[in-house]
C-alpha cells in the first residue's frame, strides 16, 4: 500500500483499527478468527495497528500481543492510556501522571513488546492539566518505552499546549464524510505543526460502505455502541440513508466500492492524513485495503463534500450525556 508518515515513520495510508475484534460493534469474532484477520492483514500490506486499555478491558492488546508478537518488526503498534472501563459506570477518564505510568506497563506486557511505537492520550482529563498527562508520556519516551506520543479527540488548542511540551506525532479523531468537526481547526492544526492525522472509524461505523440497511439498525445487539448513537436511531437513519444514492453513483463513476471512495476521500484531504478503519471480515479488509490506492479528481472531492455533510446528516455524533467527554471543536446542530 502507499505509504505516509507518523513521527516520521512510514506508515501505510489506510492502517487497521482493532476495536472492533474485541468490542463495541455487536459480538466480536472467536479468538481464532480475530487472530487470523490480524495475520492476513499483515500479508495484505497493513503495517498499522491500533488498539488501547479499553478495548475490551485490554483484552484486544492481549490478543495482538498474542498473535503479533513474534512478527514485532513487521508493523508500527499504537495504543492508548487515559480511558479505562469504569468501576461506577461505563468508563473511567484519567490522565494522572502515575497512572498513565503504570497502564503502559500492563499495556507492554499484554503487548508482549518491549516499546509501543505512538502511545496516545485517549481522552483529555478535565481535572488534569494536559501539561502533566503529555509529561508523563514524555518521561515514557525517556525510558524508552513508547517512541512517540499522540492525543486522541483533542482540541487544537489543547493539542498546541500538549504540543509545547513534547512533539506529538498524531492526533487521532474521528472523521469521514458524515463527521467534519475535525475540519473546524484540527486538521490545520496538525499540518501547521506537523502532525500526522489518525482518522477512525472513515466509513462512518458501516454506514458509507451502503452494506448497513435500516433493518440492520433496527436489529442492533446489546452491546453495539451504536444503539445508543443518534445518527443510527431508526428515523434519522433512514433520513441519512437518502443521501447515499448519490454516494453510490459517485462510486460507480469512480470505478470502486462506495468503502474504498470514502477512504480514498479521507486520504485526499491531506498527505498527512492517515486513515484505520476496523473491520472482522478478511474480504472487506481487502478491500478497505485497495482504498489507498485511489486519486481523487478535486472535482470529486467537492462532488462529495456536498452530497454528505454536517449539514445534511441527520443528528448529531454522540448523545448529550456523551459530548464531556470529548475535547474537541463542535459544528452546531442544524435545525432539522
Amino acid at each position: 500500500m502507499r505509504e505516509r508518515t507518523i513521527g516520521g515513520i512510514p506508515v501505510a495510508a489506510i492502517g487497521l483499527g482493532c476495536m472492533n475484534l474485541s468490542h463495541a460493534y455487536g459480538e466480536p469474532p472467536a479468538p481464532q478468527a480475530a487472530a487470523d484477520l490480524l495475520m492476513k492483514a499483515l500479508d495484505l500490506g497493513y503495517n498499522h495497528f491500533d488498539t488501547a486499555t479499553m478495548y475490551g478491558g485490554g483484552a484486544n492488546e492481549t490478543l495482538i500481543g498474542d498473535t503479533l508478537a513474534h512478527k514485532r518488526d513487521a508493523f508500527f503498534l499504537a495504543s492508548k492510556c487515559g480511558l479505562y472501563p469504569g468501576k461506577d459506570g461505563p468508563r473511567d477518564i484519567d490522565g494522572d501522571p502515575a497512572r498513565i505510568r503504570r497502564a503502559c506497563d500492563d499495556s507492554l506486557a499484554r503487548l508482549r513488546t518491549d516499546v509501543i511505537d505512538l502511545y496516545y492520550l485517549h481522552r483529555l482529563d478535565r481535572r488534569v492539566p494536559i501539561e502533566d498527562s503529555v509529561g508523563a508520556l514524555a518521561d515514557l519516551v525517556r525510558a524508552g518505552k513508547i517512541r512517540a506520543i499522540g492525543l486522541s479527540e483533542m482540541s487544537a488548542a489543547t493539542i498546541r499546549r500538549a504540543h509545547a511540551v513534547h512533539p506529538i506525532a498524531a492526533v487521532q479523531t474521528e472523521y469521514s464524510l458524515w463527521t467534519r468537526e475535525a475540519e473546524i481547526a484540527v486538521l490545520d492544526t496538525c499540518r501547521e505543526l506537523d502532525i500526522a492525522f489518525v482518522a477512525f472509524s472513515p466509513l462512518a461505523r458501516g454506514y458509507l460502505t451502503g452494506k448497513l440497511r435500516l433493518a440492520d439498525v433496527e436489529r442492533f445487539v446489546q452491546g453495539d455502541i451504536r444503539r445508543r448513537m443518534p445518527r443510527f436511531q431508526p428515523d434519522a437513519y433512514a433520513r441519512n440513508l437518502e443521501l447515499l444514492d448519490g454516494f453510490a453513483e459517485a462510486a460507480d463513476d469512480v470505478g470502486c466500492s462506495m468503502a474504498q471512495l470514502a477512504l480514498a476521500w479521507v486520504l485526499a484531504r491531506g498527505d498527512h492524513l492517515v486513515a484505520i478503519p476496523g473491520t472482522t471480515r478478511a474480504d472487506h479488509l481487502a478491500e478497505n485495503a485497495r482504498g489507498g490506492d485511489i486519486d481523487l479528481d478535486p472535482a470529486v472531492v467537492a462532488r462529495l463534500d456536498g452530497l454528505i455533510n454536517n449539514a445534511r446528516v441527520a443528528g448529531p455524533r454522540y448523545p448529550d450525556a456523551q459530548l464531556p467527554d470529548i475535547d474537541t471543536e463542535r459544528f452546531a446542530q442544524p435545525e432539522s
